[in-house]
């Protein structure tokens, strides 16, 4: 992975924890449940790049008729999403503030189809093992831990899901 061209290609460096889980896992399903996004993912819905585009444009447009939540109404803020939530098209984003290390962005969850939003004061990787071993804080994900009751977790690559791009 070219982190340095993703990251001029945004505009912003990137949180360490995300771009562990991009080395060790790519583009993908946790759980049939959260889709990671990777940059240049031969998949569209999880490409970084075109889904920080299309949820930059789609915000742009929601916030134009209701209020950001709370942490993106101070100056400088904004979200870039990083994963996404099977078939509900709820997203979560990194809550982006002028002046802080990426290592120090925490998690908001938008439930994609209301106005909702959660904070979440950790990032990435803790969010996500946090749901993945239902003891994420959350009142979005707890069908996950109750409903499915993982022994083990699993994860399916997007090629896996969504079969090879061009076949």
């Amino acid at each position: 992975m070219d982190w340095t061209r993703t990251e001029r290609s945004l505009g912003t460096a990137l949180p360490a924890d995300y771009k562990q889980l991009v080395e060790a896992y790519g583009d993908g399903l946790f759980d049939e449940t959260i889709w990671l996004l990777v940059p240049d993912s031969a998949h569209d819905d999880c490409n970084l790049h075109k889904q920080a585009a299309e949820r930059s444009d789609i915000l742009a447009g929601l916030w134009e008729f209701e209020d950001k939540p709370a942490g993106l109404q101070e100056a400088g803020a904004g979200v870039l999403p990083w994963a996404f939530e099977e078939g509900t098209g709820a997203f979560l984003y990194w809550l982006v503030r002028s002046g802080q290390h990426p290592d120090e962005w925490t998690v908001l969850y938008n439930e994609g189809r209301g106005p909702l939003w959660e904070h979440h004061d950790t990032g990435c990787l803790d969010f996500l093992l946090a749901v993945l071993t239902g003891t994420a804080e959350t009142e979005y994900f707890g069908y996950l831990y109750e409903v499915l009751k993982p022994t083990e977790h699993r994860f399916t690559t997007a090629d896996q899901a969504l079969g090879m791009p061009g076949h």
